[in-house]
């Protein structure tokens, strides 16, 4: 390994406004190792790698690069050094095609675009990333999945020097993980320097030959390949011993208080059958494109269905979400950032947006929402600086628990929350399955669809596993283990399961 970083921080210190966010950061990035920075949602990640990447400047301190004072202005600037940054917000302009998107601002051609040269280019790419994913494909048209691998593609085009990747599984398949995780073993062995962010504590112990941890803006613990295991990393990120990540099993149900039968979601879901019972934790598992998402919106109205569904044993007619929450269901998305938040609103707003009607009319009540934002903030466990801040600037964690509370805000019966831990550190993650075991014990019903092994088996009290479109099967109690959920996903019997799924 180089004795001179490839890139390195050294005495960074940043403000906003009177606050400052990190507090006196040394951090080095080696070409051929992977530099794993973990730690809570909040605790200055994004901050630090914002300013490798040239898109923040420090307060005090400097940026070096090849071990040379490098005051980047710009994050053009810092590409054009060779630190390329995989964001965690997709930075993809949806309405044009994949191979637009990797070339964009660097496209083929002198005098005209040389739109085959990029195309083929793209296409070698993706190949290289084993992505079925055309080049001339739309990016609103791809899941949140193929997103991701054009987002690498995209980097990989860069020809990096530093990578820099934000949480870049967080939203992969399995086999696409596997995928990215040859890419780094390539990039490693051919001399780049990557730092590697990520919330899956198993990643960074099978990834990183370095660990660096923060706390509150500063550097609480750096440890080399095999020093820390994951339950060491997850102490030292939180601060404490965190043993029980998972509430206690609940035993006492009431009766159906939900139930589909033979609904089918156009194109993908056919043939779904499932019961919900009061008190009770329901989770959903399965690969991503099983019909999972597909399924909760053709539930809640948000997609066109066939078939009956139930509530408290009545047929009720769902179109919409209005149709849903007058029903009392109530609907998380998977997609905070697009299709769940207004990042650029406050928190009142955002919290009380669809319950508008509850405070006031024509009028609305300003006192009224903020006693409500007072009692969420408090329910919740929602930290934030100010009140009166864009929900955009929250961390991760703090927006998903913003979402939570939006989504019960009117108070609903059963609540179907998809992908509720996507991109959050560990200590929040037990915080919201606290929260959805709270809301069971209440008397709430709850659907959770994961694609975190772990989360289904430790918050459910039942288990439908899905499979191209049409349920698997149902695991109860004791039949809930990883070995019988896998075997359901992949369709392999018992006598036949897979060795490496």
């Amino acid at each position: 390994m180089s004795q001179v970083p490839a890139l390195a921080l050294a005495d960074v210190r940043k403000s906003f406004g009177p606050i400052e966010i990190l507090h006196g950061i040394d951090f080095a990035l080696h070409p051929g190792e992977v530099h794993a920075l973990i730690g809570e949602n909040g605790a200055g990640k994004s901050t630090i790698m914002k300013i490798l990447g040239g898109y923040l400047a420090p307060t005090s301190g400097q940026v070096l690069l090849d071990g040379a004072p490098a005051p980047f202005r710009s994050g053009a600037e810092a590409e054009a050094a060779g630190i390329v940054v995989i964001h965690q917000e997709f930075n993809l302009a949806p309405d044009l095609t994949v191979a637009q998107n990797v070339w964009l601002g660097r496209e083929m051609g002198r005098i005209l675009l040389d739109h085959k040269a990029m195309r083929a280019a793209t296409q070698a790419l993706l190949d290289q990333l084993e992505c079925r994913v055309s080049p001339d494909a739309r990016i609103r048209d791809l899941p949140v999945s193929d997103r991701q691998m054009v987002e690498i593609a995209k980097a990989l085009s860069r020809k990096a020097r530093v990578l820099i990747m934000d949480e870049p599984s967080a939203v992969l398949t399995g086999r696409e993980v596997q995928i990215l995780f040859r890419q780094i073993e390539r990039l490693r062995a051919s001399g780049v320097a990557l730092l590697y962010t990520s919330h899956r504590l198993d990643e960074v112990d099978h990834l990183a030959d370095r660990i660096t941890v923060l706390r509150d803006g500063a550097v609480v613990r750096r440890a080399l390949r095999g020093e820390l295991t994951e339950d060491g990393m997850a102490t030292a990120m939180v601060g404490r011993d965190l043993k029980d990540i998972f509430p206690p099993r609940r035993d006492t149900f009431g009766p159906v208080v939900f139930e589909a039968r033979d609904v089918a979601v156009p194109p993908l879901v056919q043939g779904v059958t499932l019961t919900l019972r009061r008190g009770e934790v329901l989770g959903i598992s399965g690969l991503v494109g099983a019909g999972r998402t597909e399924l909760a919106e053709g539930l809640v109205g948000l997609r066109a269905h066939t078939g009956t569904i139930l509530r408290d044993g009545r047929p009720v007619s769902l179109r919409s979400l209005s149709d849903a929450a007058a029903q009392g269901i109530a609907y998380l998305t998977e997609d905070r950032k697009e299709r769940g938040l207004l990042l650029t609103k406050t928190l009142r707003e955002n919290l009380t947006l669809s319950t508008l009607d509850r405070f006031g009319s024509p009028l609305i009540s300003r006192p009224a929402e903020e006693a409500a934002l007072t009692k969420a903030i408090g329910d919740f466990d929602i930290r934030a600086p100010r009140r009166d801040m864009a929900v955009g600037n929250l961390s991760g964690g703090n927006q998903q628990k913003v979402l939570l509370a939006k989504t019960m805000l009117p108070e609903p019966q059963v609540v179907i929350i998809d992908e509720p831990t996507r991109g959050i550190d560990i200590g929040t993650k037990s915080q919201i399955y606290h929260f959805i075991d709270r809301l069971a014990r209440e008397g709430l019903s709850v659907i959770v669809i994961s694609s975190d092994m772990p989360e289904i088996l430790g918050l459910s009290d039942r288990v439908l596993v899905m499979r191209q479109g049409r349920v698997a099967g149902v695991l109860e109690g004791t039949e809930i283990t990883e070995t019988a959920v896998v075997r359901l996903v992949m369709g392999t019997s018992e006598e036949k399961a897979p060795e490496d799924a």
